[in-house]
């Protein structure tokens, strides 16, 4: 969801609280503000948590993984999709490797995808 939507939501909530129930109101809408906000650290830390008791850099198909890959995806959205953190290979680039030694190389750029390659074992050339 678009940051701007969740804030936009949370200001006309204090508004509407505060505009029909006066302090009640507006106590309800932070309630349910922090409540909102607590789900997504939890949600966050549960991601984190399954992800860093995963061998680092490991994917279970490297091959599959590119498939699934688009430009504009989130980092967490990878993570998820990944089941484990990166091997961090530069600055900006990350690496997860499967059994059979195929990679994938993924470059973020302020916390999104910018691009990614397939490494294969074989020395055969990757197709997109």
């Amino acid at each position: 969801m678009n940051p701007w939507i969740g804030i936009g939501l949370a200001l006309l909530a204090l508004f509407l609280g505060g505009a029909l129930l006066g302090v009640y109101g507006v106590i309800f809408a932070v309630t349910g503000i922090v409540f909102w906000l607590l789900l997504q650290m939890s949600r966050l830390m549960r991601l984190m948590r399954v992800a860093g008791a995963a061998p680092m850099g490991s994917v279970v198909n490297a091959v599959m993984l590119s498939s699934k890959l688009h430009a504009g995806m989130k980092l967490v959205d990878l993570i998820k999709l990944t089941g484990s953190l990166g091997v961090k290979a530069g600055e900006e680039t990350f690496v997860w490797r499967d059994a059979g030694g195929d990679a994938v190389e993924v470059v973020l750029r302020k916390g999104k995808l910018a691009e990614w390659r397939l490494v294969r074992a074989d020395g055969a050339p990757a197709t997109p």
